[in-house]
């Protein structure tokens, strides 16, 4: 059976991810003043780290065999925060027990940084620091709590990033997992053992491949 990309392995992960931030693309200047000025080369990327526990030789072995079909950046895998895979507001039990459906971005604001989703329980809470996948768009991060009306609609909230060129309303919004396509920072990951007990951990590191 072949393997398909982009990779789905994090649900399996025996550790956790370390870092998820964004990786702005940007040149600054400084007058003689002292005012800097900031300028934005393109939409910012996702950039992650993760870490396994102590892994048994056997494990390791496994989990260095699944990084490799990764083959150092030339392949890629769905990236997330393992932190986020279920909104705030709702761990696994209370989410599947909304009966969540289909969701959508509703509308995007003419900032590009703020929209609203239809398709939600009434009374659904988005939280800060929710993340949402949008299709044609990709991963966002909520800047405001707000709460859906008994419609299903949300009032107008801001992301970050700001929602990608091109991408449009209504678009497919996915709230479990949300994840970007990404790729193995090359020669970022670390898999030693020791060699007494040929037990490890293994980490690596990744940035959203567009």
């Amino acid at each position: 059976m072949a393997i398909t990309y982009p990779i789905d392995f994090l649900p399996d992960f025996p550790g956790w991810s370390t870092k998820f931030e964004p990786l702005f693309r940007q040149e600054q200047s400084r007058t003689a003043g002292g005012v800097t000025y900031v300028k934005d080369l393109g939409s910012p990327l996702w950039q992650g780290a993760w870490s396994s526990r102590s892994l048994r030789p056997n494990e390791l072995d496994t989990w260095r065999a699944r990084l490799d079909a990764l083959e150092n950046g030339l392949q890629t895998f769905k990236g997330y925060p393992l932190s986020r895979c279920y909104p705030i507001a709702y761990p696994k039990a209370a989410y599947d027990a909304l009966g969540v459906g289909s969701v959508t971005l509703g509308s995007i604001g003419t900032n590009r940084k703020s929209g609203t989703l239809v398709g939600l329980p009434a009374g659904y809470m988005l939280s800060i620091g929710d993340l949402i996948e949008v299709a044609g768009s990709g991963l966002h991060r909520v800047m405001e709590a707000v709460t859906a009306s008994g419609a299903g609609i949300t009032p107008v909230f801001e992301v970050r990033p700001h929602f990608w060129p091109g991408t449009s309303a209504p678009a497919a919004v996915t709230l479990v997992r949300p994840s970007c396509p990404m790729r193995i920072v090359p020669g970022s990951i670390n898999s030693d053992a020791d060699p007494s007990t040929g037990r490890g951990s293994i980490s690596f590191q990744a940035i959203e491949a567009r």
